[in-house]
């Protein structure tokens, strides 16, 4: 873990990704590194700069919404933004092997996994086991602790709790991120407004 690749700081990363927020949420977007060069300068290596762990919701692409293009941004999108082996695997990675010290947990309003957690998906009809209940599953606990609170939107609340909790779960996962947090690897948890495109830090 020593010989992790040279990459930006976790606040300077943060620092990119404010500033890109910045330049969509005003219409003033950049959309850097879209063109016919940077798709050949990427394609011998990617050096991204930060990681990012977001739902798979349409309308949450991680690369407009913090404005930046090919091979800036390392995503994975999982509906709920839950965390299992195979996201912590890939966020491994990309702090292992590519040098990556800022990790953002990012989840959103109106999320359609959290609200089918909240009301534990109340179909008409008979009952449906499916894979959605493995989403539900890891969402709960979210749920539980943002009812403790007694919020008056209790999806909002259980979207914050659930993107908190997950960059908790990152954070601690050993054997990997605990030890790299001496190295300055971080994990952020945000939460994103499908109305006024703002990214607002957890």
């Amino acid at each position: 873990m020593e010989d992790r690749p040279d990459n930006l700081s976790a606040a300077d990363a943060r620092q990119r990704l404010e500033q890109g927020n910045d330049r969509y949420r005003q219409e003033h977007a950049a959309h850097p590194h879209a063109d016919g060069a940077r798709r050949s300068e990427v394609a011998a290596g990617q050096h991204p700069f930060a990681a990012v762990l977001t739902c798979a919701d349409s309308r949450v692409p991680p690369e407009l919404i913090f404005d930046h293009g090919l091979g800036d941004l390392f995503v994975i999108r999982v509906a709920g933004n839950i965390c299992d082996d195979a996201v912590l695997g890939s966020l491994e990675y990309a702090v292992l092997h590519l040098g990556v010290n800022l990790v953002v947990v990012m989840g959103h309003g109106s999320c359609g996994a959290v609200d089918a957690a909240v009301h534990e998906m109340d179909f008409d009809g008979p009952e449906i086991h499916s894979h959605i209940d493995a989403l539900i599953a890891a969402i709960r606990p979210a749920v539980v602790r943002a009812r403790r609170q007694e919020p008056g939107d209790l999806l909002a609340a259980s979207v914050r709790e659930n993107a908190l909790m997950v960059a908790d779960q990152v954070r601690e996962a050993q054997p990997i991120m605990v030890p790299l947090a001496s190295q300055g690897v971080e994990v952020k948890a945000a939460c994103y407004d499908l109305d006024s495109g703002e990214v607002t830090w957890l």
